[in-house]
């Protein structure tokens, strides 16, 4: 699995480390446990010593965030795919409102079944009450 997916669009970045606006490496890898990767602390120290632009040892929002743009497109929709099966928890291949929460609450995020329905109602397109492969591609680019 590639770290560009378990980091898509710096939700992780954003949701789990407010603080001062940066991560450690440590705290990168920790985000990736959470979720259910596999990142050592010297493959995230790696990482942050390649994108570290201003040298602190530390990551902030815009070295986070080249870390998930780049790459041919058909990588980019197979990174999408890996991360859209980590929230598509049930089976059914859409993000339900229990799945989100499940997977909310692994980041250390914790909201209500309510909250979820109400933020997959911003990405229903088609307003089934969950979020297919598609509307999680429109609403991650």
């Amino acid at each position: 699995m590639y770290i560009k997916a378990w980091l898509q669009k710096g939700y992780i970045f954003r949701s789990s480390f407010p603080r001062d606006g940066r991560i450690s490496p440590s705290e990168l890898q920790q985000c990736v446990v959470a979720i259910g990767g596999e990142l050592s602390l010297a493959e995230a120290e790696t990482v942050v010593e390649l994108l570290d632009s201003d040298g602190d040892g530390l990551l902030e929002l815009e070295d986070f965030v080249r870390l998930t743009e780049g790459g041919e497109e058909e990588e980019k929709v197979k990174d999408l795919r890996e991360a859209f099966k980590m929230y598509e928890m049930d089976g059914c291949g859409c993000i339900t409102p229990k799945s989100l929460k499940r997977m909310l609450s692994r980041l250390g995020e914790s909201k209500s079944l309510d909250e979820c329905e109400f933020m997959i109602a911003q990405f229903d397109l088609n307003g089934d009450g969950v979020i297919n492969f598609d509307e999680f591609r429109s609403m991650m680019t």
